[in-house]
């Protein structure tokens, strides 16, 4: 997306006074995401986690005061979107335009016939491929797993899903933290 076409998601928005929703997905699994860490003189830090193959499956959706997420067993599918899609039409008041990549589950027929109900109360735009700078929630994701989830080794599937929660929270009530992502994305 060059800078022009950015220019353009921001007038039409702006004309329409449409809030901007960046959305993206993300995974995480009960394999800790290993990062450097400290450790006594001489011994080298050992992570002794319980191997699952079970994964968890994020959804957020960031504006920019604020974002807004789903947390979902497996891969988001069709079914998740449209439950996100209809989890932001409840907090966002207004139209809303949403900018997201070209998952195939975003261009379903689920999600096409959710749209269609929604009688242009949504917009949707889709980034280029490979282009995740452009979207703030990557950066989301990013400090999620380096700085909030590190090194951490849930015992089962409940306990990761509880503290990646949490986590999530902690992050949503930092607001500098949200414009930070924005500023990275070179969108702000």
């Amino acid at each position: 997306m060059e800078g022009q076409t950015v220019a353009g998601h921001k007038k039409k928005a702006r004309a329409e006074t449409r809030t901007i929703v960046f959305v993206d997905e993300s995974g995480i699994s009960q394999k800790p995401h290993r990062v450097r860490t400290w450790a006594p003189k001489g011994q080298t830090p050992v992570l002794q986690h319980h191997f699952n193959w079970d994964n968890l499956a994020a959804i957020a959706g960031i504006t920019l005061w604020n974002f807004y997420f789903r947390m979902y067993p497996g891969a988001i599918r069709a079914e998740q979107v449209v439950d996100f899609l209809g989890h932001l039409l409840r907090h966002l008041p207004g139209k809303l335009l949403i900018v997201w990549d070209g998952l195939p589950a975003h261009r379903s027929k689920l999600v096409k016939a959710f749209l269609a109900e929604q009688k242009g109360r949504v917009w949707l735009e889709r980034l280029p491929a490979y282009a995740p700078e452009l979207n703030p929630v990557e950066y989301v994701w990013g400090y999620w797993k380096k700085h909030e989830l590190p090194n951490f080794c849930p015992k089962d599937y409940f306990q990761l899903s509880a503290h990646a929660r949490r986590a999530l929270s902690r992050m949503r009530k930092r607001k500098t933290l949200i414009t930070a992502f924005w500023k990275q994305s070179e969108l702000f």
